[in-house]
């Protein structure tokens, strides 16, 4: 069963993050440029919020305001739940779920080492769940 740690050291480290003074135009312009659903609302290292493609729908569309002089922090997720380096994949999965959430800062010693999204804890439970399947079929057969 992997940790957070050693999918963060296969996937890399790299945070995508915007100001919450930014429009939220910008916010957009970074997910489109860096192929991500949501970033990192932070104002120096310090944690603020996330802002996500469903925030935008649900409080900049839905709401007619206007996406070039919204600020982010207006409409960024503040209530994050977060996880450590050493928090199992399974416990991720199990808190995503039940939170109904799909993005989840990585955060050690007071300051975000990385994100993960729920696309890369499937893939990690698939590739677990691989690698236990061919134990167990080499065990049978041997």
């Amino acid at each position: 069963m992997h940790t957070v740690r050693q999918l963060l050291e296969a996937k890399g480290r790299e945070v995508f993050a915007i100001d919450p003074e930014q429009p939220v135009l910008a916010a957009l312009q970074m997910m489109a440029d860096r192929h991500c659903g949501a970033l990192l609302v932070m104002q120096g290292d310090e944690l603020k919020g996330l802002i996500s493609e469903r925030d935008y729908a649900r409080k900049v569309i839905l709401m007619g305001r206007s996406s070039a002089e919204t600020p982010v922090w207006e409409v960024m997720s503040q209530d994050l739940h977060t996880v450590s380096p050493d928090r199992t994949v399974h416990g991720c999965m199990k808190l995503v779920t039940e939170k109904r959430i799909r993005h989840l800062p990585v955060v050690e010693a007071g300051k975000v080492v990385g994100v993960l999204s729920i696309g890369d804890l499937v893939k990690a439970v698939i590739e677990d769940q691989q690698e236990e399947i061919a134990q167990l079929q080499a065990y049978i057969s041997g």
